[in-house]
């Protein structure tokens, strides 16, 4: 039996199997069943890396860990040359400003399919430019949330401006 063909009935068995049962396969789904079928020969044939030590997920764990700490930290804004501007003390790392609160891919069945908004009702957008910073205000020593459009960097320690 040729891939097309293991493609094929790895396909229809999915859509048998599928919400959308009863419907003939399209170029997608073959396409899609074919990718499978090569990535299992791949694996089969090459095998996974040998990865023991798990460095970059400690680091990225070490790094979420962090993020959820009110580390104290410092903004700054990057000009269109490359260097970088204070802009303020700040606590933590900033927020992209598409970050949703709630998933808006898990649509809720009292909503009719429809993608589910924040709890402020509103739907943010899938990609934004902007990024929420929490500025120390230099006269009252609150912190309070700042919207950057620029790039910004947002560092534990101060950066030498350039």
């Amino acid at each position: 039996m040729n891939i097309y063909a293991i493609a094929s009935t790895i396909s229809l068995l999915g859509l048998l199997s599928g919400p959308n049962s009863g419907c003939t396969p399209d170029a997608d789904d073959k396409q899609s069943a074919a990718q499978q079928v090569m990535l299992q020969q791949a694996t089969d044939a090459v095998g996974m890396p040998a990865i023991n030590n798990f460095a970059e997920r400690r680091l990225l764990k070490q790094i979420l860990e962090l993020r959820d700490q009110n580390v104290t930290t410092t903004t700054y804004i990057v000009d269109l040359n490359g260097r970088t501007h204070k802009l303020c003390d700040s606590v933590g790392y900033g927020l992209p400003y598409a970050t949703q609160y709630t998933n808006p891919e898990n649509p809720s069945d009292n909503n009719h399919g429809l993608p589910q908004a924040d709890p402020n009702g509103l739907f943010s957008p899938a990609s934004a430019e902007g990024t929420w910073v929490s500025c120390l205000n230099p006269a009252t020593k609150t912190v309070q949330a700042l919207y950057i459009e620029p790039p910004v960097i947002v560092s534990p320690f101060p950066l030498v401006s350039q």
